[in-house]
């Protein structure tokens, strides 16, 4: 019966590891940042999965429509195909941080392939746009407490989130914004894709109407929309005054 009992209780820790690893606010394997405390009047909308052609150049468009900041977590493969792209990124003002170069889940990595992802990716960006970024996003929010010890020694900050759209599979911009627009309590982390981690040009269309429309809903109601550092600083968590941050 007691060796019953442990084995449940083992199988129930092991679960509780594995959803750890995975879960955007799980903090068992170490401090990552996803948002603020409710209340605060701060949005931080994340972008994930770029550069990606021509999506992120149409949510450019909409974000300094409104004049909104967000963060855009790049992968390094995809530098090399439209560097162009993120430099109209930092040109615009906005946060950009490393995702990794070819977009592995980090659980099933080791610490060489880590590191490697890692750093290949923070040469990519600043080949690309001349700047070392200093947030980490972990590609499928997988890690483990070695995966975010190697992002810290590489002097990046990692960056989880507390809401989702589900829009990596390109579903319609309403669905989108009902599995968000519900979920706002101020202080928010939000994660959306401007891109595709599979091959460029994957289909972001309905994401960019979905910004649009989530953008001005919130403004109306008093949010405002900051990068991720300027988040970071308000929090007590980091300094925004560092390379690769946006304004």
């Amino acid at each position: 019966m007691v060796g019953a009992l442990v084995g449940v209780g083992g199988a129930a820790l092991l679960g509780a590891a594995g959803y750890q690893s995975m879960a955007p606010t799980g903090q068992w394997y170490g401090r990552t940042f996803v948002g603020l405390s409710r209340g605060s009047k701060q949005i931080a909308l994340t972008y994930d999965d770029g550069p990606n052609d021509p999506h992120t150049l149409r949510l450019l468009e909409i974000l300094a429509k409104h004049e909104a900041t967000a963060t855009f977590f790049l992968i390094g493969r995809f530098l090399g195909q439209r560097a162009a792209i993120a430099r109209e990124i930092v040109k615009a003002g906005h946060a950009i941080g490393n995702h990794t170069f070819t977009h592995p889940n980090l659980i099933f990595a080791g610490q060489g392939e880590t590191r490697s992802q890692l750093e290949r990716c923070q040469r990519a960006i600043g080949d690309a746009v001349g700047l070392a970024p200093v947030l980490f996003r972990p590609p499928f929010g997988g890690r483990r407490p070695g995966t975010l010890a190697i992002a810290r020694s590489l002097g990046l900050t990692p960056i989880m989130w507390s809401i989702t759209g589900y829009d990596w599979n390109a579903p319609p911009a309403d669905r989108i914004v009902a599995r968000v627009s519900g979920k706002i309590r101020g202080g928010d982390v939000v994660l959306l894709h401007d891109g595709s981690h599979l091959a460029m040009g994957g289909d972001r269309a309905q994401t960019v109407i979905a910004s649009d429309r989530l953008i001005a809903s919130w403004k109306a109601e008093g949010y405002r929309f900051v990068g991720v550092p300027e988040m970071l600083q308000d929090g007590g968590l980091g300094s925004a005054s560092t390379a690769g941050q946006g304004n």
